[in-house]
């Protein structure tokens, strides 16, 4: 199995118990033994949906079919994974409490948002790496105190622009916090914020979440626009995972869509629909644009050295003009100077960025 080969494995078995025709044909093939299970493991892995493969292997009634060893395996990482994430929810409802004593009311967002809003049937199955919430501008300096009173602390400097807070930890709790101002890039912020989405936030259990669509939006979003996905024509699993359960509980035929930034987000669900499962609850506009993304994406795996050469051009693009502004606003700007100032008197960052 190829890489191409690996993902459409992985992506119909993380639909194998919701979707008979997925499980009809994964069946065949892990009977059949014509499965890398190496590489799957590696692919999984990579894609944070090792213990979501796992669960949905289970649900199917597949795993005696798999070596034992790899059950074995799978089984351990995702108990660990479960205890992980019983720890985060309990971060989380503590974070919550502490934030609504001091009227602040904090937004979840994308994997601790779904964790608490009860998405998965097993919370062993999303790997989560920091609790991310979004708050109004005015709440948002002041959540941050708020937590570094209670022990939270940083040793992170961001500029002021950026979408959110500097990373939060505690020396007592498992997860970094991340306070958010913005959901996404500067460039795209504007159209996508704490303001557009505000009215159809939702609470359960005294705890907030954006509405279904909007947290579609979102995980279509974070990794189209701010991992670059939509430039680089690569596919994220585990947001397409996120996608397609959240597009299992909306009610039938509702429209997703988005004026400003329909290009990403037509991409996005195209490209998660083919590679898991269609969903018969979602509608958006499937056009040619993105047709053509999920083919390019598909192009990427059949020739991966190409596909690397060119992702190391584009970052380098990128990385340089973000270089470029830094050191361009440092001229006016007091915060970027001190920035500056600090990195390049750093002789660690400076030995990794200059050495060999």
């Amino acid at each position: 199995m190829n890489y191409k080969e690996t993902i459409y494995f992985v992506g119909k078995c993380l639909t194998i118990s919701q979707e008979k025709n997925n499980k009809i044909q994964l069946k065949k093939q892990i009977i059949s033994g014509n499965v890398d299970w190496d590489n799957v493991i590696k692919i999984s892995t990579k894609h944070y949906v090792f213990p979501a493969l796992y669960c949905n292997l289970k649900r199917a009634n597949l795993l005696s079919y798999l070596p034992k060893d790899l059950v074995a395996y799978m089984k351990h990482i995702t108990e660990l994974n479960r205890k992980r994430n019983k720890h985060i929810i309990e971060q989380a409802k503590e974070i919550n409490r502490l934030l609504l004593d001091n009227n602040i009311t904090p937004v979840f967002l994308k994997g601790t948002g779904n964790l608490l809003n009860g998405l998965y049937e097993d919370i062993a199955e999303r790997m989560v790496g920091d609790i991310d919430c979004i708050l109004t501008l005015r709440n948002c300096n002041r959540a941050y105190e708020v937590l570094h009173t209670h022990g939270y602390t940083t040793n992170k400097r961001l500029f002021a622009d950026h979408r959110h807070l500097p990373r939060l930890v505690h020396p007592n709790r498992i997860a970094a916090v991340e306070l958010h101002k913005e959901m996404l890039l500067k460039s795209k912020s504007s159209f996508f914020n704490f303001n557009t989405v505000a009215a159809g936030i939702v609470q359960k259990d005294n705890i907030s979440h954006l509405s279904l669509a909007d947290q579609i939006k979102l995980t279509v979003f974070s990794k189209m626009i701010n991992d670059r996905e939509y430039i680089h024509k690569t596919i994220n699993l585990r947001a397409a995972y996120d996608y397609y359960l959240l597009s299992k509980k909306l009610p039938e035929e509702t429209d997703i869509i988005h004026k400003e930034l329909g290009k990403e987000l037509n991409a996005g669900i195209h490209l998660y629909a083919h590679f898991l499962a269609k969903s018969k609850n979602i509608t958006f506009k499937n056009t040619s644009k993105s047709k053509k993304h999920t083919h390019k994406v598909i192009r990427h795996m059949d020739h991966p050295v190409r596909a690397k050469i060119e992702r190391s051009i584009r970052l380098f693009y990128l990385k340089t003009n973000t270089r470029i502004a830094i050191l361009t606003k440092a001229l006016y700007n007091d915060g970027y100077r001190q920035y500056v100032k600090e990195k390049f008197s750093d002789k660690e960052w400076l030995r990794s960025k200059f050495s060999g």
